[in-house]
């Protein structure tokens, strides 16, 4: 999988473009018809206002009469001009609301639809990007540009096609002035898109950095990277404003080159005019039309210079919300079924991007309602095989099935009902409390609702002011180890088969770690239950005991096999059972500001690092 989601081609983008203006087809053609209308009702105030100027120089007949008469027309396709115009921008504005819409719904739809395997690989800096300042920016665009931008098209269209049929020779001489607006625009065109795409992109690493950085501040302080993620923010805050410097300027070359090409039709109207009145070639009348009509022109070309930047990026910005749907799928195999809850791990070998192997020719059988806990050093492969057991990734060799089935190869929602992966990461939506619980039980009743906060500990619900009804966000927040608590409550309510856990109660004392995991294991009496275990008494109380290490299962047996085998199992036992004179971690005095790794407070030396599966965690030094 590339870092970054894919930007789609020229093609794709006029595709999309395409079926979005047929889905509002009455619309389209309602705002061509009333730009056609609009405009060529400003067509007919400069060719009376010749007619004006001859009738003046005739001097002939009832000169005020005519000139009354001609001015009321002016003045009522003025107005006529002026109520079209507002039509046609009320059309133009609606059609480009409900096309933002469906950009964003379809672009939210295919978000949802990624598989996890692949949503998991995908930056969340680009895609939040994308979601959101690239949405915006084609909202904007089809709400205020495209609109106006037809506008003007139209009208310089008729403007140009006016003035041709008022004297072909001035038409020629207006359109031979406006090869320096052609010019000016073609040199920016093709500049244009890579540069736009290339901001976004520099955007969009730099949001990521700001994200990640972010949202793994206590590993980076832990870990004392402080330096080395400050360069990279360094790094993508430069490229970001080389990018913006770019397209800035290719806005100082064109602007100022459009000012002086939309000027120069008006004055080559005037001269070649004026030669030829003076010939007698032309009236006066027809003079003054040709140049009022080249001066409309202005009108609609400084429109199309102001939205032509703002099009180029929201062409770009398109781009990336349409390549969402050329990111790489992993093609399920046949959807089978099941036939019980058995995970069979055979062979397994795992890398990630194609470095070395991470897990190497694992082989593990868990059996029905059984709780297994993985236990080992950092950087063991505990999480990468959590990830491979939940079908999140697909090993390399080897399979991993439940039931006779493939894992990866079962349809989300069929996957959810067997294997759920709970880790430390959680999130709370801007909403009530019964409503998030409700994401994976629409129809859970208020008691089933607070028993699934009471089998996890949850006893805050109470001290909220609506309780249920509290809304997340309205200046209420949840702290981590509450925000978990949320999260553990919404698998109580999905009830599946199997459950993971790993670093699922990281962020709870370890008191309220052990009795949420007890209550945990009570109340999914019966299915399986495969814990990570970062605290050995968790170990202590499973059925079967798997030991990591370097990616391999060097060990598997009861908790007293393995410390009567002495292994290392034993020796992770003996120094986590020194460490805490043999009690429950979670039953000590103090235990609220217990260490949550398992050796805190030993004789070992210990040390904060990152393992292969990228957890900050212990390990000895």
């Amino acid at each position: 999988m590339s870092a970054m989601v894919p930007v789609a081609g020229g093609a794709r983008v006029r595709a999309a473009a395409w079926a979005d203006l047929r889905a509002e087809r009455g619309a389209v053609a309602g705002l061509l018809l009333l730009n056609v209308l609009a405009s060529a009702a400003g067509l007919a105030g400069p060719w009376l206002l010749g007619r004006i100027v001859d009738a003046v120089r005739a001097g002939s007949g009832d000169v005020l009469g005519t000139v009354d008469r001609l001015a009321l027309g002016v003045l009522v396709f003025t107005v006529a001009q002026v109520l079209l115009g507002r039509w046609a921008l009320a059309v133009g504005y609606r059609f480009g609301e409900r096309t933002a819409a469906r950009v964003r719904e379809r672009f939210l739809a295919r978000a949802l639809a990624l598989p996890p395997s692949v949503a998991e690989h995908v930056p969340a800096g680009d895609l939040v990007a994308r979601g959101s300042t690239d949405a915006s920016v084609v909202a904007t665009t089809l709400r205020r540009a495209v609109p106006e931008v037809v506008v003007a098209v139209v009208q310089a269209g008729l403007l140009i096609a006016a003035v041709l049929v008022l004297n072909p020779l001035l038409g020629l001489c207006g359109l031979v002035c406006l090869v320096g607006v052609g010019a000016a625009l073609r040199w920016y065109l093709r500049r244009a898109r890579p540069a736009y795409l290339t901001e976004a992109a520099t955007g969009a690493r730099l949001a990521d950095v700001v994200t990640s950085t972010a949202k793994g501040a206590r590993t980076i302080e832990a870990l004392a990277l402080e330096d080395r993620r400050a360069q990279a923010a360094d790094a993508a805050v430069a490229d970001a404003r080389a990018a913006r410097l770019r397209t800035l300027w290719l806005r100082t070359v064109l602007f100022p080159s459009f000012d002086v090409s939309c000027a120069l039709p008006v004055v080559g109207v005037l001269l070649v005019g004026g030669a030829m009145h003076a010939n007698g070639l032309v009236s006066v009348g027809v003079v003054v039309t040709a140049t009022v009509y080249m001066r409309q022109l202005v009108g609609p070309l400084d429109t199309l210079t102001l939205w032509v930047e703002q099009v180029q990026g929201a062409i770009a910005s398109y781009a990336r919300l349409e390549g969402l749907a050329e990111v790489p799928r992993e093609e399920p195999g046949p959807a089978g079924s099941p036939e019980d809850d058995r995970i069979e791990v055979s062979g397994v070998r795992y890398a990630y991007d194609g470095g070395r192997d991470v897990l190497r020719g694992v082989d593990l059988v868990v059996r029905p309602g059984e709780r297994l806990a993985v236990v080992g050093a950092s950087g063991a492969g505990k999480s990468t095989l959590a990830r491979l057991l939940a079908g999140l990734d697909r090993p390399r060799t080897g399979s991993v099935t439940v039931g006779g089935t493939p894992v990866a190869d079962l349809p989300p929602d069929r996957l959810r009902e067997q294997v759920v992966l709970v880790t430390q990461d959680h999130h709370v939506f801007h909403d009530t409390v019964r409503d998030n619980l409700r994401v994976v039980r629409p129809h859970a009743s208020d008691e089933e609702l607070r028993g699934a906060l009471e089998a996890v500990g949850a006893r805050w619900i109470d001290d909220l002011p609506r309780g249920l009804d509290t809304e997340i966000g309205a200046g209420i927040s949840l702290d981590g180890a509450r925000a978990q608590q949320l999260s553990l409550a919404r698998v109580v309510l999905a009830g599946p088969h199997t459950l993971i856990l790993d670093e699922a109660t990281a962020l709870l004392d370890p008191r309220t770690a052990r009795e949420t995991e007890r209550s945990l294991a009570a109340l999914l009496r019966g299915r399986t239950v495969i814990a990570i275990a970062h605290r050995l008494q968790t170990a202590h109380d499973a059925d079967r005991v798997a030991v990591l290490e370097a990616g391999e299962l060097v060990e598997l047996g009861t908790h007293d096999q393995l410390v009567s085998a002495g292994g290392h199992y034993a020796r992770l036992w003996a120094s986590w059972h020194g460490g805490h004179d043999g009690r429950d971690p979670g039953r000590q005095p103090g235990a609220a500001g217990a260490s949550p790794h398992p050796a805190a407070g030993t004789g070992t030396r210990w040390r904060s690092v990152r393992d292969t599966d990228g957890n900050a965690t212990a390990g000895p030094g």
